[in-house]
């Protein structure tokens, strides 16, 4: 009998050390507010033929932080100093928190970058000029940028919500989590300040997807 129970004991063991190693922890990306302009936008808010001027590179291949702030102005308030990410899009994104939605007086619209339809006005102001743009205003949903062989290890399909875990003092589970797959990214969870304040998480954590 002690023999039986020794050798169940080494069988849950490996079975225990094999799932683990197949459990991927995934870093975690915290953003804060921040655009994305078109080149015509830019060049309304810092002159004609204006370029970005890059600050330092971002984590996913190809997008930088710029050295170029401006100011958002909403029906309430403004906010300044917000800063601009490159490189230039077709359409401007303003991408804010849901507290900053309060201040400025807007509706928080919660969606994936790109999907603009029917969001909120605001107006942006440079040292140049001032554009009033009739959507754009979002509030970032949280997701997951990976390739495509990322999504095919974790068992996950571009555009599957899923659900991300926490393992630390204040943790625990996020919901409604869409993952983004394309070989143009690179392996992160996306969240923006306020979400991971609420965590307790920063930029050296690490999630993992619960299904």
């Amino acid at each position: 009998m002690d023999n039986c129970e020794a050798v169940l004991k080494l069988l849950l063991e490996a079975v225990k050390s094999k799932e683990d190693s197949t459990v991927l922890q995934i870093p975690v990306g915290v953003s804060n507010r921040h655009i994305h302009l078109s080149q015509k936008d830019l060049e309304s808010l810092f002159g004609k033929e204006y370029k970005l001027t890059k600050l330092k590179d971002l984590s996913q291949p190809g997008q930088y932080a710029c050295k170029e702030i401006i100011t958002i102005c909403g029906p309430k308030g403004a906010i300044e100093k917000v800063r601009i990410l490159g490189p230039v899009r077709s359409k401007t994104q303003v991408e804010v928190l849901i507290g900053d939605c309060i201040k400025l007086g807007t509706v928080p619209h919660v969606r994936l970058s790109g999907d603009l339809n029917r969001t909120s006005e605001v107006t942006l102001v440079g040292p140049k000029g001032s554009v009033q743009i009739e959507e754009g205003l979002v509030v970032a949903q949280r997701h997951i940028h990976m390739t495509l062989d990322d999504a095919k290890n974790l068992g996950v399909c571009d555009g599957d919500n899923v659900s991300i875990k926490f393992d630390n003092l204040r943790g625990g589970t996020y919901s409604n989590v869409v993952i983004r797959a394309n070989d143009d990214s690179k392996l992160e969870c996306h969240l923006d300040i306020e979400e991971s304040n609420a965590m307790g998480i920063n930029s050296k954590s690490k999630i993992v997807i619960v299904k």
